[in-house]
């Protein structure tokens, strides 16, 4: 019988799973959809129920199509900063409140300025309303219960409500975990008014998480070996640990990291602790992904594999600039009042010019993280279901100057926290250094590269409220 990692990487819009043996071959996939509502602007919501049920259909789905397979350990990658309030006994006390939702950022606006300087230099980031801690206090001014980030609720479930724990990367999007002090910090908690017995304990990545009880579809006793935020996972898997290199996912938003050798109060998030901490500094960029499923939607097309064909059709967008600022800009720009634009338009604008300016968008978004990169890129690393497109991915190397790689996965958060998991395991892995890569090259026309890169810099300038 084969033994294999079941590895659940829990995102945005579905959720995943694979057996993934020592060797990094993987036996089985399977995955289920997750609902999203949006009952008022700017808030986007999940029910925690259905998130789960997804897991376990997903579970289910994986296990039972690779019947002679010894699951030896469960590795979880989660979606990060969203938020799940739940009782003891694992019912859930509201929506979960998605990393999009912005219904806590004129909260936020209204907080002093010292409460800012606290968290860049506790956390590394930035008060902002994408982030877990407001999401917390916004659900606990309406029940009292358990708070935390999804690998918490799932953790609970997962060993039959018996662990409230979380992973320190995921604790660390939350503004309430000091990623120097390993630890939550008590001025952070007093500031967002968040009890500590609201919260799970902090475990390293690789520590153990429990054993599984009364899952359908999996043996009780199953450890979880290892957990890991799906944009860390992704970095893991990239093998991404050295100075020079970057990697993006290409999700529903988009997350930009590179290796630092330690802390720094700007733009830094904890990537995942083993035997020491690996942090990273990381942009978020709020719709990628969803700016091509909206321009889709807007030209009436029935997916974004339609868009991006009807991109490829024109060789240029012709001036035409698409600024997704749907839910306001995030990282560099951080101006949560812009909002989106289409502009340069004329009388011969096409369709395809829309399509084409809705993929460029996703790529202009990339250079504005990689030019905040201190040093020399050396290469940019891609992942996400997006990089099968060869368009996205020649436009990324483009406007970068710099060759793009792109996973020969294109979901690698699974792959990421499986490695990890098998490392526990006292395996020897080194995945990511067998691993192909499909490479893009930059066109040599710096001088076009250039004039896009200023149309783009003009149009988010016009949209933006807050001065840069």
């Amino acid at each position: 019988m084969v033994q294999a990692v079941l590895a659940v990487d829990q995102g945005t819009t579905n959720s995943k799973a694979a057996l993934v043996t020592a060797a990094g071959h993987v036996l089985a996939t399977a995955s289920a959809p997750v609902g999203l509502s949006t009952p008022r602007p700017g808030w986007v919501e999940q029910d925690a129920s259905d998130l789960w049920q997804s897991v376990l259909t997903a579970i289910a789905a994986c296990t039972s199509s690779s019947t002679a397979v010894d699951v030896v350990g469960l590795a979880l990658s989660t979606q990060r900063e969203s938020v799940v309030g739940w009782t003891r006994s694992g019912e859930p006390v509201g929506p979960v409140l998605g990393w999009q939702d912005v219904r806590t950022a004129e909260w936020c606006a209204q907080l002093p300025s010292t409460v800012d300087d606290l968290v860049r230099r506790r956390t590394g980031l930035r008060v902002d309303a994408m982030f877990s801690a407001p999401k917390m206090r916004w659900l606990l001014d309406r029940s009292d219960a358990y708070v935390g980030t999804v690998d918490a609720w799932l953790i609970h479930r997962l060993t039959g409500c018996q662990e409230h724990l979380t992973e320190a990367g995921n604790a660390s999007r939350t503004l309430l975990y000091d990623t120097v002090e390993l630890d939550w910090s008590t001025e952070l908690l007093e500031a967002f008014n968040v009890p500590r017995p609201a919260l799970p304990d902090v475990r390293p990545s690789n520590a153990g998480f429990g054993v599984t009880n009364g899952v359908p579809g999996l043996a009780d006793g199953i450890p979880i070996v290892a957990v890991l935020a799906d944009s860390h996972a992704a970095m893991y898997g990239q093998g991404c640990t050295q100075a020079g290199m970057a990697k993006a996912t290409y999700g529903t938003g988009s997350s930009v990291m590179t290796p630092v050798a330690g802390f720094v109060p700007s733009g830094c998030t904890l990537a995942w602790l083993t035997d020491r901490p690996m942090y990273a500094l990381e942009g978020n960029i709020v719709s990628s992904g969803a700016a091509l499923a909206w321009t889709a939607d807007l030209l009436g097309l029935p997916d974004v594999g339609a868009l991006t064909a009807l991109a490829a059709t024109v060789p240029s967008t012709e001036g035409v600039v698409l600024v997704p600022a749907f839910a306001g800009l995030g990282a560099p720009h951080w101006d949560r009042e812009a909002r989106a634009a289409l502009t340069g338009m004329s009388s011969s604008t096409t369709r395809a010019h829309i399509a084409r300016a809705a993929v460029d968008a996703v790529a202009h978004q990339i250079c504005d993280m990689t030019d905040t990169i201190p040093g020399t890129l050396s290469s940019l690393r891609a992942d996400g279901g997006a990089t099968v497109s060869g368009l996205l991915m020649q436009t990324q190397a483009d406007l970068l100057g710099h060759p793009v790689e792109a996973a020969d996965v294109p979901e690698i958060s699974a792959l990421g926290v499986a490695e990890l998991a098998w490392t526990t395991l006292g395996e020897t892995t080194g995945w990511a250094g067998k691993r192909s890569f499909r490479t893009f090259e930059p066109g040599p026309d710096a001088g076009d590269r250039g004039r896009r890169r200023a149309e783009w810099a003009q149009a988010v300038a016009s949209v933006r409220v807050r001065p840069a």
